[in-house]
């Protein structure tokens, strides 16, 4: 069974590692076994006196683990898997990290045999949503694609606005996330049945879970793809081509009929990238976009399969 993941995010000062300690007190209360990998900008952790000693805790320093640090992140997820028998993994972002960007991070064509993005979790300040106008318009954009992304939104410290100011922020998230669950908290509280399966070791489901879970109404998605036999690569360029626009990132191992070689194959924006590997892995590929058409996909690569196969 795939390890879930739950990635938390936010602007600074929203309330991640709050919402965290609130997280692992539940899940020591359960027995589960938990890993936490927590992410700063800066060379030193200052958030990671929050978790206790007997949780494995990976730290990714002085980088965002949605673009320098990409390759530190599968490192230290592979070891956290390797090493430890796990119920979930939390990951806290930085403040300016793109949840996209993350779960693009995450899905490692290597790992996705044993990981899988389970939730997005974006904490809003409440304040600081009324006031992001007065942010630079990168950082205004950052904070609506948080929000955009998120399964979960948590809009945060509502004791420090009135309740019409409640509604009127609830309503404006919803305008731009309409898939997402939305909750009103104080002190980032909430129960995790709200965004995860709340069992015990042996992962039985929880009663009332399958009316939460939030990949019900998931935007973002992700499928991977299996291949079976080489492909021929002028059937897989033309293909490519076609991709919709709501195709974020393509990223795999795949094999050609005419080259012995793997190719390390990536995609996003419109532009394929192609890297031979000498390393031997199980060639697929791993999509990650916006109301994924799977079933489609996974025709078109079978009919594909079966064409470069009768050639």
């Amino acid at each position: 069974m795939k390890v879930p993941i739950y990635i938390l995010s936010g602007f600074l000062g929203a309330g991640k590692t709050t919402l965290l300690k609130n997280i692992l007190e539940q899940e020591k209360s359960f027995n589960r076994n938990i890993a936490v990998l927590m992410n700063e900008l800066g060379e030193v952790s200052i958030d990671s006196r929050s978790v206790d000693g007997d949780i494995p805790l990976k730290e990714l320093l002085n980088g965002c683990v949605c673009c320098t640090i990409q390759g530190q992140l599968e490192a230290q997820l592979q070891e956290l898997v390797q090493l430890h028998k796990l119920d979930a993994i939390y990951i806290e972002t930085t403040g300016v990290a793109h949840p996209l960007e993350v779960v693009d991070a995450c899905m490692s064509p290597i790992l996705i045999e044993k990981l899988n993005v389970e939730a997005v979790i974006t904490l809003i300040d409440a304040n600081r949503w009324c006031d992001r106008k007065s942010l630079s318009p990168q950082l205004q954009s950052l904070l609506l694609q948080q929000v955009k992304y998120a399964d979960v939104i948590l809009i945060n410290k509502i004791d420090e606005i009135t309740e019409m100011l409640q509604g009127q922020l609830s309503y404006e998230i919803q305008q731009i996330n309409s898939y997402g669950k939305l909750l009103l908290t104080r002190f980032a509280k909430v129960h995790l049945k709200d965004f995860q399966v709340n069992n015990t070791a042996n992962r039985k489901i929880a009663e009332g879970y399958e009316a939460t879970h939030v990949h019900h109404h998931l935007q973002l998605k992700t499928f991977v793809y299996n291949f079976t036999v080489p492909v021929n690569i002028d059937i897989f360029e033309d293909w490519i081509r076609n991709m919709p626009d709501t195709i974020y990132r393509i990223k795999g191992y795949i094999r050609f009929t005419h080259s012995d070689s793997l190719f390390l194959f990536q995609y996003s924006y419109g532009m394929p990238l192609y890297m031979k590997e000498l390393i031997k892995i199980t060639t697929n590929l791993v999509f990650i976009g916006e109301n994924l058409p799977v079933e489609q996909i996974r025709q078109e690569l079978q009919q594909l399969e079966r064409e470069s196969n009768s050639k």
